[in-house]
């Protein structure tokens, strides 16, 4: 099996249209002729320049269903980006970004862990595309840009592991994992997000109600 590394945006539910407003101004220049219209959760329309599910059809994510995106982002060249481009033509635009793809683009409106923080993750189509998302500071730095313009909380570099990197944190870029030493667990890490400690007491008291107390 391929490695299928991923970066993954958390942004408060609200905010979800906003990062892909942002996102859509990371398109190459050439795929915005032909946008595809989403129906977001709520009704409002927005047009994207990417496909879902490699189609056009327009796609209606008005009950709150996950939305997929097949998606070509334009990134900075750095040593670890010219190195995977070598030998292979990408799209460029006027300032010299190089548009990679196919990332793909899973959002969950409202995640079970943290309903009120929707997720984005963007996860790498090949292995090697996989390896660069682990070595590029050009391409750690899109996603941490792109976190921080749609107002989002955090993000992290997903490798597969049982450590999740953390790249962006409540307006700063950072370098830390979870579990470390500062984030025992997942639940510590949404704890410091704005509200997000009024986020673990409300999943902890519905995990509570489905289990049930441990005696009677």
């Amino acid at each position: 099996m391929g490695l299928d590394y991923s970066y993954r945006i958390l942004v408060p539910a609200h905010d979800v249209g906003r990062a892909l407003i942002e996102l859509t101004e990371l398109a190459p220049p050439a795929r915005r002729e032909t946008p595809l219209t989403v129906t977001m959760p709520g009704g409002a329309r927005l047009d994207v320049p990417f496909t879902s599910n490699f189609t056009s059809e327009p796609v209606d994510c008005s009950a709150g269903d996950k939305l997929e995106l097949d998606t070509c982002i334009l990134f900075g060249v750095d040593d670890a980006v010219r190195e995977y481009c070598a030998d292979r033509e990408y799209e460029t635009d006027a300032s010299g970004r190089v548009g990679l793809g196919y990332v793909y683009l899973t959002v969950e409106f409202a995640p079970v862990p943290h309903p009120r923080f929707a997720s984005l993750e963007f996860t790498a189509a090949t292995s090697g595309m996989s390896r660069l998302f682990e070595r590029s500071a050009s391409v750690r730095a899109v996603f941490t840009s792109l976190t921080a313009a749609c107002g989002g909380v955090c993000a992290l570099l997903d490798t597969e592991s049982d450590t999740f990197h953390i790249c962006w944190l409540n307006g700063e870029s950072v370098h830390d994992t979870v579990p470390g030493p500062r984030f025992a667990e997942y639940a510590d890490l949404v704890a410091v997000w704005p509200d997000g400690a009024a986020e673990r007491t409300r999943s902890a008291r519905k995990l509570w109600r489905h289990a049930g107390p441990a005696h009677p």
